[in-house]
């Protein structure tokens, strides 16, 4: 990806739509589910997790999402060119104890999920703001996912 490209992504807008808690769901059914989550299976999703600098739970493959939202964030990591080695995808298709236990794992209640370093990021709206905002790339860059763009690069005007 050109630097002039990454560079036009920033944006000025203010940080402030990301936040770090997640929100508290008090639906019976998610109650219900966090009694089912077992230990190894939590062992499993934080391994997961933690197995490369950036993870996405999603539907399907990169090369064949089984939903629109997947396959949103399969594009926006595209776009900020996200090197194939430093991510990992899990189709939570193909077992549904980590369909279920990846909401339970984050609080979260839908498909995808985004976890840069280690720490959950959120699902596809979160992503895509983030994305807009200039706020992801920020993330990608100070996790060493992607590297920094030159100050200079940064400076230099559009050419339109």
């Amino acid at each position: 990806m050109s630097l002039m490209f990454r560079s036009s992504l920033r944006s000025g807008l203010s940080s402030s739509l990301r936040t770090s808690a997640a929100p508290a769901f008090s639906s019976p059914r998610l109650a219900l589910a966090r009694r089912f989550l077992s230990d190894d299976a939590r062992t499993k999703i934080q391994s997961a997790v933690q197995s490369t600098p950036v993870v996405l739970f999603m539907k399907g493959t990169p090369d064949a999402p089984m939903c629109g939202f997947s396959r949103a964030a399969v594009q926006v990591l595209g776009l900020h060119g996200v090197p194939p080695e430093k991510i990992q995808t899990f189709n939570v298709l193909e077992d549904q104890e980590l369909r279920t236990g990846i909401k339970e794992f984050s609080d979260w209640p839908t498909i995808p999920q985004l976890y840069v370093d280690g720490e959950f990021v959120g699902g596809c709206d979160i992503l895509l703001s983030m994305h807009q905002s200039g706020e992801l790339e920020d993330l990608l860059e100070k996790k060493g996912v992607l590297p920094p763009v030159p100050e200079e690069a940064q400076a230099a005007p559009s050419s339109s």
